[in-house]
């Protein structure tokens, strides 16, 4: 989401130059390895999806589409090729939408389905699976779109799903942000961040990261905090100021 004016493989040394140590992707399946590699450049590859469809038609994921699981199954061995490759710790799963007259139990049972043959698929690799929340406000029919469906669908998935917790679409539909993650901290193993109204930088809008920062920290969060937000004008200058 940062650094659109680049190509994709120069966005990575100028995230390197303005200070973040790590970066995460929505997916770079048709870049190759080699070239992915080369870029990172000593920056850690922090998360990336599983393959989700068809991202600039506005696809968000294809988990719980009961038409689309073949497809689904088919990219697990090309997203644990690249985590291994790569060295990425976390790999997310996005449900998708939902098409207008869906069957909630259908999607729900594929969704379920799915992740289980994603953790089956990602065994003994030492990477950890998460399950994101993505609110349905901005992305209309979202499958999993509070972080209590998604902590539904880790227990109903058994042991080994992590969740994502993403503060802008929390703050989207519920707010009251540090106890929402306090609620599912455990199982929370990434963590990804945007300020409200508009998902720009944190310190343009409502949400007060000085005080949510810390505040994760005390609560014993130590993993990574991507910044998946909107740039404006108002660059990276918040990244000295928060974090």
């Amino acid at each position: 989401m940062l650094y659109q004016d680049l190509p994709f493989l120069d966005r990575f040394a100028a995230a390197r130059a303005d200070g973040f140590t790590g970066v995460e992707y929505v997916g770079a399946y048709d870049v190759p390895l080699q070239d992915l590699r080369a870029a990172l450049g000593g920056l850690e590859l922090a998360l990336f999806n599983v393959p989700s469809g068809d991202w600039a038609a506005g696809e968000r994921g294809i988990a719980a589409l009961p038409d689309r699981v073949e497809e689904f199954r088919a990219g697990l061995p090309r997203a644990l090729e690249h985590a291994r490759a790569l060295k990425c710790p976390t790999v997310n799963v996005l449900a998708g939408r939902a098409s207008q007259g869906a069957d909630p139990v259908q999607l729900r049972a594929t969704l379920v389905a799915n992740l289980r043959a994603t953790l089956e698929a990602f065994e003994g690799s030492g990477v950890q699976i998460v399950l994101e929340a993505v609110n349905d406000r901005d992305v209309p029919g979202f499958v999993v779109s509070t972080m209590a469906d998604a902590d539904a669908v880790r227990r109903e998935v058994g042991p080994g799903l992590g969740l994502q917790f993403d503060v802008y679409h929390a703050q989207v539909l519920r707010g009251d942000l540090l106890a929402t993650y306090q609620r599912y901290a455990e199982h929370v193993h990434h963590v990804q961040i945007a300020d409200h109204p508009g998902r720009h930088e944190p310190g343009t809008g409502e949400i007060r990261y000085e005080f949510l920062l810390p505040a994760l920290q005390t609560a014993g969060y130590a993993g990574w905090i991507g910044a998946e937000y909107v740039p404006t004008e108002a660059g990276t200058g918040w990244l000295k100021a928060f974090a």
